[in-house]
C-alpha cells in the first residue's frame, strides 16, 4: 500500500486537541502507511504527545495555525477571515497536494465554503453534499445525502446528489445497480415540494440511474433503498433525530435495572438480554460511522461532528483514509461525465 498522508484540522469541534490528537494517535495505530499532518497551536499539541509511542510520532508532524475558526461564525465572515485558521490550512495542504485529504470537526458552513473555494468543485457539480453511510435492518447500508452543506437545494442539486450517491453505493459499497430515492413526506407522485417533484422527473428520465421513487422518514433504516436524497435541511434534522433516539436507546441498555434490588436469577437474565440487544443494535451506534464526506469536490474532504469523541473522531480519520484509498472524486467526475450530458 503507497504511503497516504492526511491533514487534520486539529483545532476544530468541540473538544479540539483533547479529542483529535488522541483519535490521531490510535489512527496511526491502526495503518502503518498512515502519515499525518496536525493542523493547530503547536504548544496545545504538543503537550498531549508528550508520552507517545516515539514509532507513531515519526509519522506525524505538526503543522502551526495562528488561528481557529469559531463553531458559531458566521460562514461568510469566517471565510473572510480565515486565512492563518487551522481549517484553511489543513484545507490548503491537500491543494497543494501536501496531503491527500483533509478531515475537520470545525465550522460545517466555512469547511462547506473554504473547500469550495479552495479545491473547487467538479465539473456539472453546483454545490458539494456531505454524505454519510448508515447501516440498514437488512444487513447493508445506506448512502444517505445531504446531510446540511446545503439548506436548500433545486431539483437539479437534487439530481447531482443522487448521481453522485448511486456512485458510493456502486462503487464504495459494491452495489450493482443501486436503487435510489427521494425523501419526501409521502410515497404518492402528487405530495412534496416543487423541488422533490420536479427531481423525481428528472430522475426518471435517467436511464443510468436506477429511480425508485420517494420514501418517507421511517424507511430510513429499512433498506428500502441503497440511496436516499435530499436537501441538506431535512437531512441534517433526519440524521441527527436518528442518532438522538440510537443514543438514549443504548444508554437503556446499559442503565436499565442500576440500583435496583433483585433476585439473582433476574440479575443474571437482564445481564444476557441486555448483552443480546447490544449485540443486535450496537452497529447502530453514532460513533461508529462519524464522519460524512463532502462529495463534488476535487479532492476529499471528511466532516466530522462538532461533538465527536475520540472514537468517533477515529471514525472520521477512517473514513478519509478509504476515501483517498478508493478514488472517490475520480470516480464521480467519470460518472459524471457519463451521465449528465444524457440528461440535458
Amino acid at each position: 500500500m503507497p504511503r497516504l498522508t492526511l491533514a487534520i484540522d486539529a483545532m476544530g469541534g468541540d473538544f479540539g486537541p483533547c479529542v483529535t490528537v488522541p483519535a490521531a494517535m490510535q489512527a496511526l495505530a491502526s495503518n502503518s502507511q498512515l502519515h499525518l499532518l496536525l493542523v493547530g497551536d503547536p504548544d496545545n499539541i504538543s503537550s498531549l504527545l508528550a508520552k507517545a509511542d516515539s514509532a507513531l510520532l515519526a509519522r506525524l508532524q505538526i503543522i502551526a495555525a495562528e488561528s481557529v475558526i469559531a463553531s458559531d461564525a458566521k460562514p461568510s465572515q469566517a471565510i473572510r477571515q480565515s486565512r492563518g485558521s487551522s481549517m484553511r490550512m489543513a484545507l490548503e495542504l491537500v491543494k497543494e497536494g501536501k496531503a491527500q485529504a483533509c478531515v475537520s470537526a470545525g465550522n460545517t458552513g466555512a469547511l462547506m465554503g473554504l473547500a469550495k473555494m479552495l479545491l473547487k468543485p467538479l465539473d456539472g457539480i453546483e454545490r458539494p453534499a456531505l454524505m454519510t453511510v448508515l447501516p440498514n435492518q437488512q444487513q447493508g447500508k445506506t448512502v444517505i445525502l445531504d446531510l446540511g452543506a446545503n439548506v436548500d437545494s433545486d431539483s437539479t442539486m437534487l439530481v447531482q446528489f443522487a448521481i453522485m450517491g448511486a456512485v458510493m453505493a456502486e462503487e464504495i459499497l459494491s452495489v450493482p445497480h443501486p436503487r435510489v430515492a427521494l425523501l419526501n413526506i409521502g410515497q404518492e407522485e402528487t405530495k412534496g415540494l416543487t423541488s422533490i417533484r420536479d427531481a423525481a422527473a428528472i430522475l426518471r428520465e435517467l436511464p443510468d440511474i436506477n429511480f425508485i421513487g420517494y420514501l418517507e422518514g421511517n424507511d430510513l433504516l429499512t433498506g428500502e433503498t441503497d440511496v436516499l436524497v435530499c436537501d441538506g435541511f431535512v437531512g441534517n434534522v433526519t440524521l441527527k433525530t436518528m442518532e438522538g433516539v440510537v443514543r438514549m436507546f443504548l444508554s437503556l441498555l446499559k442503565s436499565q435495572g442500576e440500583g435496583k434490588k433483585r433476585a439473582w436469577w433476574m440479575t443474571l437474565l437482564g445481564r444476557v438480554l441486555k448483552k443480546r440487544l447490544a449485540k443486535r443494535f450496537g452497529h447502530l451506534n453514532p460513533d461508529q460511522y462519524n464522519g460524512a464526506c463532502l462529495l463534488g469536490l476535487r479532492g476529499s474532504v471528511i466532516k466530522s461532528h462538532g461533538g465527536a469523541n475520540q472514537r468517533a473522531f477515529t471514525a472520521a480519520i477512517e473514513q478519509a483514509e478509504q476515501a483517498v484509498q478508493r478514488q472517490v472524486p475520480e470516480r464521480i467526475a467519470a460518472r459524471l461525465q457519463a451521465v449528465l450530458p444524457k440528461s440535458e
